[in-house]
């Protein structure tokens, strides 16, 4: 499968000026507002943010998996250059395991209890290997469960989804997800539920078959410590629209947002002192029905209208950074680069704050 070369550089996945709306009987949720990004193969985009900042909801409209009659979906969603706003179903389901694949957020409740794990695995590859037999697609399942490390994979493809561990339910999910050779993998939040040690194996699973694969994937998270792992470029999402987007070492090394800040100041250092305490955002995310006029983020944001405005009016635009010497770093804020630069090294940079 060749890819179009573009002015991303051949990207696998391109959004662009994404915008997925929900009628509710309050009012229309604007999830994602005007988002775009990219992905090429072989990388890896990392999407921050807090809960309801439109993380999820960006990359279930790559799959089509929102209700075409609850939800309003504009924009070009391109996948190896064909968009797929507005497929049908049939289309769709050709898409979903083939070209596009996901790992849930809980691999439990996405996972059948009533079925082994085999016989899900051998469905999904059968779906779009149709003349495939049983016994061959059992066997690719079986060869798929021993690569991601799951152990003694011809005897544990007969036990069910309560019979693993969480780790390994998840090994198991991600055997699911690549087993038709995806060229785009999401994983949403894939090591929440885990503990540390679980969480860093599974992560080196992700970029071990990433590079196997050569995939694009795409990681959901609210972690930075775990984007900083994994990610080549990141994207910082909040109230459905983008705060900052670049390479990894642009945004948690060099980062230009206030609430980019604020994600970075509430991870815990192993260089800082351990008796401080974290500094969370203060206030919540805004409902996304009633997003605040302006900078979405300002009535949270401590330095908002620290030249005299336009924080509370004017939606700022995503733009280029001028100073930096690399291109891609695009920053929404209406603080001049110059005061934000001198805030980071002062405020954030200063206090010991390490990915």
């Amino acid at each position: 499968m060749t890819t179009p070369q573009t002015a991303h550089g051949g990207a696998y996945l391109q959004v662009r000026d994404l915008r997925v709306q929900f009628s509710t009987e309050d009012g229309v949720v604007r999830a994602v507002d005007g988002v775009s990004f990219s992905v090429d193969r072989g990388q890896t985009l990392g999407i921050v943010g807090e809960s309801g900042s439109g993380k999820s909801v960006s990359s279930l409209a790559v799959l089509g998996l929102h209700d075409p009659k609850k939800s309003r979906i504009s924009g070009e969603i391109l996948v190896n250059g064909r968009n797929v706003v507005g497929l049908d179903d049939n289309e769709l389901r050709k898409l979903r395991g083939r070209d596009v694949a996901m790992i849930f957020q809980d691999p439990l409740s996405s996972l059948h209890p009533y079925y082994t794990i085999g016989k899900q695995i051998v469905a999904a590859y059968r779906i779009h290997h149709p003349n495939a037999s049983k016994s061959l697609a059992r066997k690719h399942a079986i060869d798929m469960l021993g690569r991601v490390g799951i152990p003694q994979p011809a005897k544990r493809i007969d036990g069910y989804p309560h019979e693993f561990s969480g780790g390994m339910r998840q090994r198991a999910m991600i055997a699911m997800a690549l087993v038709n050779d995806p060229d785009l993998l999401i994983a949403d939040e894939p090591t929440t539920a885990l503990d540390v040690t679980v969480q860093a194996q599974i992560l080196d699973l992700i970029e071990d078959l990433q590079r196997d694969f050569n995939a694009a994937v795409i990681l959901i998270t609210h972690d930075l410590g775990v984007v900083s792992q994994i990610a080549d470029d990141v994207l910082v999402m909040y109230a459905g629209r983008v705060a900052e987007y670049g390479s990894a070492e642009q945004v948690l090394r060099q980062a230009q947002h206030p609430y980019t800040w604020g994600l970075l100041a509430s991870v815990p250092s192993l260089h800082g002192d351990a008796d401080e305490d974290l500094k969370p955002i203060k206030g919540n995310p805004p409902s996304l029905i009633n997003v605040p006029p302006g900078c979405a983020f300002h009535p949270r944001c401590r330095y908002a209208m620290l030249n005299g405005g336009p924080c509370d009016i004017e939606v700022p635009q995503l733009l280029p950074l001028l100073a930096t010497h690399e291109p891609g770093h695009t920053v929404a804020c209406h603080l001049p680069e110059r005061q934000r630069k001198s805030i980071y090294e002062q405020d954030i940079a200063a206090v010991g704050v390490a990915i």
